[in-house]
């Protein structure tokens, strides 16, 4: 096979089958984000992004997670933003409280600590952070839904398209140099 600028060869099928299948599900995200009219459809579309990157069963892990912390941040940003003033201590505070409410909530059972993990938490922190933190004409508990619905049509695409379209395991993982460079 020829090789250089004007050539091909740098492109594996792995790749080209994993950038169309993510280019795909990103595409259905957004437009069923925009079929339910929600105002920021791309967020659908960030979340299903970030499922396409691992196979099935990583995906399905992260995505409970995804699903179960932004749920939580999404609430308790709402019901911050709606009592208390917007300010710099009120979103430490949310964070911080959103933290420990990660950290009893799984402490009530194994199953529950499992899914409310750090990364978990992560993913409520972000979810506080985009309802308390963006300026919004509509109220808090408005955002928070939007919020949550949006990731949760990312996560549903992306963990459909895996599971209908699945990618062979490490299929486009480096292989070693043939050169030996």
């Amino acid at each position: 096979m020829k090789t250089g600028a004007g050539s091909l060869s740098w492109l594996d099928r792995n790749w080209l089958k994993h950038s169309a299948r993510t280019a795909v599900a990103a595409m259905v995200s957004l437009l069923v984000a925009r079929l339910f009219t929600l105002p920021e459809a791309y967020w659908s579309a960030i979340t299903t992004l970030i499922v396409m990157q691992s196979s099935l069963g990583a995906a399905l892990g992260i995505s409970i997670r995804r699903f179960a912390g932004t749920a939580l941040g999404a609430a308790m940003g709402a019901l911050l933003a709606t009592w208390v003033p917007a300010n710099f201590l009120a979103f430490g505070l949310g964070i911080f409280l959103t933290g420990l409410l990660c950290a009893f909530i799984g402490g009530v059972h194994q199953r529950l600590r499992d899914q409310l993990d750090r990364t978990a938490y992560r993913y409520a922190g972000i979810a506080l952070a985009v309802v308390m933190l963006v300026a919004r004409s509509q109220p808090a508990w408005v955002v928070a839904i939007h919020r949550f619905i949006e990731v949760s049509i990312g996560i549903a695409v992306g963990l459909a398209l895996t599971l209908l379209w699945p990618e062979r395991q490490n299929s486009i993982e480096p292989k070693p140099d043939p050169v030996g460079r």
